[in-house]
């Protein structure tokens, strides 16, 4: 049988949190306990049970009292612990950056430098390396003797005939002399015109009149 029941809330003001009892109708603050840390004394949980606290409840005049709360909920009591321990990982945290900002010597220094040998690769879309700049290392044929030779400038006509695909290459004419062009190459002479049979030769097998011994 509980002496009193209300609402319970905690507040913070600073570093410090605050347990307030209040009536659940009115809102009329009935006692509050200041809490510098957590644990501490201000607030302690029983051994034996979950939803079973003692608060150290102040009035502001130097008078406090220690008194016991109770939860009817174990989901209540749960939510109680965690805000407590919220506030205070929340006041570390702010000590800590406080005192890093005083001595930002003190803290781990980020290397973001390139190590000895370190790369990285730069992946950009619909970029092309652009040829005939410092980078090009295209092969260049090499001619007799070790002479590079350049290759054709783009857009000149190939000496060898292309032909297009699926398209056999008709037979080739042989080409017209020009007036002052004597052709010379053997391989591109007229055809001569086939002998005339001989008589002897049209007359080989003679008549078989009669056998010869």
């Amino acid at each position: 049988q509980p002496a009193w029941s209300g609402r319970l809330r905690i507040t913070a003001k600073g570093k410090i949190a605050f347990i307030k009892l209040e009536d659940k109708t009115s809102g009329e603050l009935f006692a509050q306990a200041p809490v510098e840390q957590f644990p501490g004394i201000a607030v302690e949980s029983v051994t034996d049970s979950s939803r079973y606290f003692v608060i150290r409840i102040e009035d502001g005049n130097g008078r406090r009292a220690f008194i016991g709360v109770g939860f009817v909920d174990r989901g209540d009591a749960f939510d109680f612990n965690v805000a407590l321990q919220d506030h205070f990982k929340w006041v570390r945290q702010q000590s800590e950056l406080a005192k890093q900002a005083q001595n930002p010597d003190q803290g781990p220094k980020l290397d973001l430098g390139f190590k000895e040998g370190q790369t990285i690769k730069l992946n950009i879309a619909n970029m092309k390396k652009k040829e005939g700049a410092t980078g090009n290392t295209r092969p260049r044929p090499a001619g007799p003797g070790g002479l590079s030779l350049l290759p054709p400038p783009p857009g000149g006509k190939s000496s060898a005939p292309v032909c297009p695909s699926g398209e056999r290459p008709s037979s080739l004419s042989a080409p017209t002399q020009l007036p002052g062009t004597p052709i010379t190459d053997s391989l591109l002479s007229w055809p001569q015109p086939a002998a005339a049979p001989s008589a002897a030769a049209a007359d080989v097998w003679g008549d078989f009149a009669k056998a010869s011994g």
